[in-house]
């Protein structure tokens, strides 16, 4: 039987994060409960005082056929490297030069939203197609391939 599944990241700011995994992945940051305008006033109502506003927050495919990713704030700071991580597929169905040039230019994207580069990983054929590890605003690694 099939799952659905959710990808959790623990992190210092939840909000921040989910903003950067929503513009690079094209997602959107999932809206507030019922009939509120926004999360302020649906914490608000629910009795959330204002220092946990920023405990969690989530991006959402808006076709609906990725999964949910949930960002929640913990105290502790990433210490190693992830054991799992994302691949964002940023240049399906290219190879060599045009492949890479397509993962550089979306490297750069975002490093303009707060990533960071972490190493670049040339094509090897047969099995290797090349690919860019990069890192979130908050260190978690992935790779753009």
């Amino acid at each position: 039987m099939a799952r659905d599944i959710q990808i959790t990241f623990d992190c210092a700011d939840p909000a921040g994060l989910a903003a950067f995994w929503a513009e690079t992945l094209g997602h959107q940051v999932q809206g507030p409960p019922g009939d509120f305008e926004s999360w302020e006033q649906a914490l608000d109502a629910m009795g959330v005082p204002p220092e946990d506003h920023n405990s969690a927050s989530a991006v959402v495919d808006p076709d609906g056929s990725g999964p949910r990713l949930f960002f929640q704030r913990v105290p502790e700071h990433k210490q190693v490297k992830n054991r799992v991580h994302v691949d964002v597929r940023a240049a399906p169905g290219l190879a060599g030069d045009e492949r890479m040039e397509a993962l550089e230019a979306e490297a750069e994207r975002l490093v303009a939203h707060g990533a960071t580069r972490l190493s670049r990983h040339e094509p090897a054929p047969p099995l290797g197609a090349g690919h860019i590890i990069m890192a979130d605003p908050e260190g978690n690694e992935f790779c753009l391939d």
